[in-house]
């Protein structure tokens, strides 16, 4: 795994996480009202301990239809108390009594209709309620970080959950670019391990050299709740006044076939850290991914805290689709987890 440096000091708290799944929070802030007509079932589901894909299996069963027949925007942990929305394909069919479905740790807390299938990535994001326990150090110096998070965000790195146990998926993914035979699902997960080697190295690199939050000559430029990117083009204070108002971000490398799009300084730094994964950006390129970005900063939104024990801190926020709450916690606590996330 590569050392991810911190950006605001390092974490001046010790913690423990996941002591039990009510300490990890997640709900699902979805963008789509379901109309209450159509040939989807949709339900939000309340799930204690419980990994996403199995409540898909296991709705699918309950409702006698295929896996494909149900959708979801995200995976959730496994070791937290997550509400999240799902749907269940009924075409010509009234929908089952949702409450019979019988499984434990899992609620279905609303159910409507809808006309299309819940698509992965369709959410705004989810907001996290977080609780770290037997937490001990520098209550102020834990506000001060936990303040300049507010003001600047934390650097938007991959979480060590998209690279399995230990870093592994790296590995196997240089072994299956080395001519290893996986099946499809597997391909898919470490070409993404892949690509976010390469981008957590990047960043790691602009952490070190203090330019994570701030544009490089010839940035290209991410604009904030999008997927979408532009530039380079010369500094201006408009382009400072929208990096200010965090309308839009610093990027780094998705990588995949063709030039990358920055220029000069920006340019040069990715070509030169990414020059030591030859391996990696070789079987990008040759797997047919092309060049996309993704915004190096992640700006918590509605970050509050509050101490409600001595040596328990208790942290809430909201975070976009495809980040990770735990790029969060690591700026404030080097903790520990009672559980490995799923």
């Amino acid at each position: 795994m590569i050392a991810l440096p911190h950006a605001h000091g390092g974490p001046p708290l010790r913690a423990r996480m996941r002591v039990a799944p009510e300490d990890f929070v997640v709900d699902e802030l979805q963008d789509i009202t379901p109309d209450g007509e159509g040939e989807h079932a949709w339900l939000v589901v309340r799930k204690r301990g419980a990994n996403t894909d199995w409540v898909a299996r296991e709705l699918a069963r309950f409702a006698g239809v295929a896996l494909m027949d149900v959708g979801y925007a995200g995976l959730k942990d496994r070791h937290a108390v997550t509400t999240q929305a799902f749907s269940v394909y009924l075409p010509g069919r009234a929908s089952p009594d949702w409450q019979q479905l019988g499984l434990e740790g899992v609620d279905v807390v609303a159910h409507s209709r809808h006309g299309r299938k819940l698509k992965r990535g369709a959410l705004r994001g989810n907001r996290f309620r977080i609780m770290l326990r037997d937490a001990a150090g520098d209550r102020a110096s834990a506000a001060d970080v936990l303040a300049s998070i507010v003001a600047r965000g934390v650097p938007n790195y991959f979480g060590e959950q998209r690279f399995g146990l230990g870093g592994a998926n790296v590995e196997r993914a240089e072994r299956m670019f080395g001519g290893q035979r996986v099946d499809r699902k597997l391909r898919s997960l470490l070409l993404s391990a892949a690509r976010s080697q390469l981008f957590n190295a990047v960043l790691a690199e602009r952490v070190r050299r203090a330019c994570w939050d701030r544009g490089l000559a010839g940035e290209v430029w991410s604009l904030a709740g999008s997927r979408s990117w532009f530039g380079p083009e010369p500094s201006s204070a408009a382009l400072d006044a929208r990096l200010a108002s965090a309308d839009i971000h610093p990027s780094g490398p998705l990588w995949g076939r063709g030039a990358l799009p920055c220029a000069d300084e920006a340019r040069d730094l990715e070509e030169a850290v990414c020059a030591t994964y030859e391996t990696l950006r070789t079987g990008l390129e040759r797997a047919g991914l092309e060049q996309e970005r993704r915004a190096l900063r992640l700006m918590p939104q509605a970050l509050r805290w509050d101490w409600l024990e001595e040596d328990a801190l208790r942290l809430e926020f909201e975070l976009p689709p495809g980040a990770y709450a735990t790029v969060v916690l690591r700026e404030v606590a080097d903790w520990t987890e009672a559980n490995a996330a799923a």
